[in-house]
Parts: C-alpha cells; structure tokens; sequence
C-alpha cells in the first residue's frame, strides 16, 4: 500500500481521537491501528515515521511508539464465554 495512503489514514484516526484526553487517545489510536491493520501495513507506518517529514500526525507516532502491546484489542469483542470472566464482564 502506498505510504502517503498509510500516512493519510493514520492521521484521520488521530483526527477522530483528538478531542479524548491524550493517554485515552493514544490506547485508541494503538488499538484502531492493531485490530483492524495489518503487520506490514504497521511496519511500513513505522519506518516511515522515522523520516520526520511532519507529515504523520505525531499522536500516530506516540501511540505506536509509546503505547504499552498487549493482546489485540479485537479479542475481547469476540471472545467466547469461556473468556468473559477473563475479560471482566459484569454479567449475572
């Protein structure tokens, strides 16, 4: 995918996140960027991020930088009822 395609993306979803408080913005941004992208797509963001033409949105680069990795947030969504009281559900 074209790098200017990746940068324009990125930037929409630190666009959306931009009126949440920075770390729920971050943990958005780095959870958006991990369940619904790809590693190479990731990867490419990344290096290019390293370049520093101001073009990426520096809350992309925070949250893929600084934001702590975990499991990917799209799990949780679809996790089975063996799982629920891992996830800390409420229920019953």
């Amino acid at each position: 995918m074209d790098i200017e395609k990746l940068i324009r993306m990125a930037n929409q979803i630190a666009s959306f996140f931009r009126s949440y408080p920075e770390a729920q913005a971050l943990k958005g941004i780095h959870d958006h960027l991990v369940a619904f992208w790809t590693p190479s797509m990731r990867r490419a963001l990344l290096s290019h991020a390293g370049q520093d033409d101001g073009k990426l949105d520096p809350l992309v680069l925070k949250a893929m930088v600084d934001a702590p990795s975990g499991r990917n947030p799209i799990e949780k969504e679809v996790a089975g009822p063996e799982t629920v009281g891992e996830l800390g559900s409420d229920a019953g």
